[in-house]
């Protein structure tokens, strides 16, 4: 990242944003230990690791286990040619495909569902455009999937909303006090969970940073903006932060290990890191999430372009939030994984009102989420890209499938001075 003086941070002005409640999670997680699958009931919102030597307070989530994930080493600095995945069903698959309307599709779910400082110079503001979406232009070695325009940004903002209500109404997990004073949102993205937080910590100093200038100009008055590579050395002190935040970047980072190091380092002693990431991969308990249909070709797709392009999905299954921190030198580390459906099958309300935000914000850019990767790197056309989303609409539809993915929340600790790490 560059050095932040050099640089104008974007205007704060009045707040019009929400504010959340406050987060206590103070379940202390031991060192990862092999997995076994479990099957949980989805009404249960949470699921935990299963750990071979697991300890758990009163206070805990609710969980079941994750499958069991092969070890990783820290990112190499280039990447290695992929294979193609005989798994991988062709682009052309999906033109040859009949679209079925089957009586399995409600109509009530139709198109219903659809409704560091940088300057703001001209090359930030010079977007990139593939098929018509538009991407951020080129600052560093950043390179993000994620589309920045309108139509993506309100994807982002459900997801949002969704987060929310994943953690039971909280917009973090970590155990912070009332006395925070100076936060980092690293990939802000919109910057809507920093507008929520700086409006929930009105005495607290607001940054989130990200590569894309597509923040809001009316913020609270504790927030700022800045535009950066994450991915480059940082330029913020050594014990800046008393917590810093971080979601989503899955597929955008090359080196997990050197970013997780930056962190550890911008924070201060005691402080508190959270990282929250998706799995790519759309599966069922009960096997109607099958091999060759287009839910569960999407991880599979998603997993071979990160072959490909070097920059790997496959964060949650191996566990890299945990490995990464143990490494940078975190102690203290809670895992919290959650079930997070697609529609509204799930039996529990709650689960039901959760699967439907899900659901809306896939369905409303499914060409958004693919066109980069699918296009750039895997080779699909648009109109093959166009095809695959209206296989996956029907499927999102469909009142027979049972589709979730995971999400994990992982918190560590930077030790207190003179403490010695277990």
């Amino acid at each position: 990242m560059s050095d932040p003086s050099a640089k104008t941070a974007a205007s704060a002005t009045t707040p019009e944003a929400s504010t959340a409640a406050s987060a206590d999670a103070t379940t202390a997680t031991p060192a990862a230990a092999p997995k076994s699958p479990v099957s949980t009931p989805l009404s249960t919102p949470l699921l935990a690791a299963q750990k071979a030597t697991a300890t758990t307070s009163a206070d805990t989530p609710p969980s079941a286990a994750l499958a069991e994930t092969t070890e990783t080493t820290a990112p190499t600095d280039a990447p290695t040619p992929a294979a193609e995945d005989p798994d991988i069903l062709p682009a052309s698959h999906w033109t040859q495909a009949a679209q079925v309307n089957g009586s399995d599709e409600d109509s009530s779910y139709g198109d219903d569902i659809i409704s560091s400082t940088a300057s703001l110079s001209s090359s930030i503001l010079d977007y990139r455009t593939l098929h018509g979406r538009t991407f951020h232009s080129q600052r560093g070695n950043a390179e993000s999937w994620n589309p920045n325009d309108t139509q993506h940004n309100e994807s982002m903002e459900i997801l949002h909303h969704a987060s929310t209500l994943m953690q039971g109404g909280k917009l973090f997990l970590a155990p912070l006090g009332d006395n925070v004073q100076n936060v980092l949102d690293v990939g802000c993205g919109p910057g809507i969970w920093a507008i929520d937080f700086a409006d929930q910590y009105p005495g607290a100093e607001v940054v989130g940073v990200d590569v894309s200038p597509t923040q809001p100009q009316w913020i609270p008055p504790n927030l700022k903006f800045e535009h950066d590579d994450v991915s480059q050395p940082w330029t913020y002190k050594p014990d800046t932060f008393d917590y810093i935040h971080m979601r989503w970047l899955v597929g955008n980072i090359e080196d997990w290990y050197e970013l997780f190091k930056e962190i550890f380092r911008a924070l201060k002693p005691g402080g508190y890191f959270e990282s929250k990431e998706s799995s790519a991969i759309i599966t069922s308990d009960d096997g109607t999430v099958t091999e060759d249909s287009a839910l569960s070709q999407w991880g599979k797709v998603f997993n071979q372009a990160g072959k490909k392009w070097g920059r790997s999905f496959l964060i949650v299954e191996d566990d890299i939030q945990r490995k990464a921190m143990e490494a940078a030198g975190f102690v203290d580390i809670k895992e919290y994984p959650f079930k997070a459906p697609l529609g509204t099958w799930p039996a529990d309300e709650k689960m039901q009102e959760l699967g439907q935000f899900l659901q809306l914000a896939l369905y409303q850019d499914i060409e958004g989420f693919v066109v980069k990767t699918w296009s750039a790197i895997m080779g699909w056309s648009i109109e093959e890209i166009q095809i695959y989303a209206a296989h996956l609409r029907r499927e999102l539809r469909s009142r027979t499938i049972h589709p979730y993915y995971i999400q994990k929340v992982v918190i560590g600790r930077k030790p207190d001075v003179g403490e010695v790490p277990p």
